[in-house]
């Protein structure tokens, strides 16, 4: 029985799968990311609609996609990004966003609007750069330094908040917490160094011909990888997030050291998080929201969304006031402020370990996909209207210039993936 209800549940959760991307290319206007089709599907499929499928009976499988989710994250984060003019300035904004979150979520606390302070204070911290790339890439918002800026602040935006739901998250104290993220951080440069200590000639051959057919060597190995981290990670008492793109820069380090093309990698990585694993996991998430919770009391909604473009993109405008103009920075503003993906993470994460209301769960990702809705369409309005105007405009050489500049790629562009897709990582 156990078996059958198990089998019933991937059944209806991969018919969602399968129907989201027809969906959102059939829809007329701007395209919607696939994680809001997602999310919708598994409220509709859960026990709060139809019941046609059991959440216990996919975890394991939503485990898995939300472990490929982050190591697609951290394989296309550029640690030397940060330490770049970009990274500091993504830093700086960060720790900005971190200020106004903790003041706000402490008057929200003193209210009685919330009472799972870290996790929202943490949740309004975050990017979700990954659903932007694809829609970024299309409208041509990522070349020259505006890209930079853009990749670094979502990079910034991912990292520091899984590490931070890593220490403060954690059920021990924080000092023990801390110490097992520098074990587990440690025990990632040692795995990073493995390619460097075996420079077999005979094994990079074994691997460059096992590629592709049945053999698949680095695919395989990719996975054994994000396995012993994330076991590693659950034995130091960390979750899966912070395994899974440790596991992700690793592999990134692997693929440079041993010169392997990584084109044909990639494009695996693709068919099996994004075609397989990481929908399970957003839709496994959308079976799990309070949707009731969400209708009798909307305005937490309303909040939690406002809260975002405030505390996460505002301090834009000041951050890069002496990089970007105005209209740039008003661009980032609502880049920064589109969160999603690891909101609904966190989401889990808060509810599994009992310190996140279901109510405000509901309403972080309510928050979340309405920001993705709203927030990018802003955005890339304004990059297209002020395309139009410098189109149109009389020739000016400093307009030209500036013009040259954005058009200008940058010098690590992350790779984009099908519009549609909407997904993380950096995931896009």
């Amino acid at each position: 029985m156990a078996v059958t209800l198990g089998l019933q549940s991937l059944l209806a959760v991969f018919v969602v799968a399968a129907l989201t991307p027809l969906l959102a290319a059939a829809l007329p206007g701007p395209r919607i990311p696939q994680v809001v089709f997602f999310l919708i599907g598994g409220v509709i499929i859960g026990p709060h609609a139809l019941g046609v499928a059991d959440t216990a009976s996919v975890q394991l499988v939503a485990n898995v996609g939300l472990g490929f989710l982050f190591l697609l994250a951290g394989y296309e984060l550029e640690p030397a990004l940060l330490r770049e003019r970009a990274g500091r300035l993504a830093i700086g904004g960060w720790i900005t966003s971190v200020a106004l979150s903790l003041g706000a979520t402490a008057g929200l606390a003193a209210s009685g609007f919330v009472h799972d302070y870290v996790p929202i204070a943490l949740a309004l911290t975050t990017t979700a750069l990954g659903t932007l790339l694809p829609i970024l890439h299309d409208n041509n918002m990522l070349g020259g330094d505006f890209g930079r800026y853009v990749f670094a602040a979502g990079a910034v935006g991912e990292l520091f908040p899984i590490v931070a739901i890593a220490v403060f998250l954690s059920q021990g104290s924080h000092f023990t917490a801390l110490l097992s993220v520098a074990a587990v951080g440690l025990l990632a440069v040692v795995l990073s160094a493995v390619p460097w200590i075996v420079r077999s000639e005979r094994l990079k051959t074994i691997i460059r011909e096992g590629q592709n057919a049945t053999g698949q060597v680095m695919l395989r190995w990719s996975v054994v990888l994000l396995f012993l981290l994330l076991v590693i990670a659950a034995k130091f008492g960390q979750d899966v997030v912070l395994g899974a793109m440790l596991a992700g820069i690793v592999l990134r380090t692997w693929t440079r050291r041993m010169g392997i093309d990584v084109s044909g990698l990639e494009e695996k990585f693709d068919a099996v998080g994004y075609g397989i694993f990481i929908p399970v996991f957003f839709i496994s998430s959308g079976m799990t929201l309070d949707i009731g919770g969400i209708a009798a009391n909307p305005l937490r909604v309303i909040v939690f969304f406002l809260l975002l473009l405030v505390i996460r993109g505002l301090p834009s405008l000041l951050i890069y006031r002496r990089v970007l103009p105005l209209r740039q920075r008003v661009e980032m503003t609502f880049i920064t402020a589109t969160a999603l993906p690891l909101l609904v993470a966190l989401a889990e994460i808060g509810l599994r370990d009992g310190k996140m209301l279901p109510s405000n769960a509901a309403a972080l990702v309510g928050a979340g996909a309405l920001s993705v809705l709203v927030f990018p369409a802003i955005a890339t309005a304004m990059a297209r209207t002020d395309r139009a105007r410098t189109a149109t405009a009389p020739a000016d050489p400093a307009v030209a210039a500036e013009a040259a500049e954005a058009a200008e790629p940058a010098e690590r562009v992350p790779r984009a993936r099908h519009p549609a897709d909407g997904l993380m990582p950096w995931h896009r």
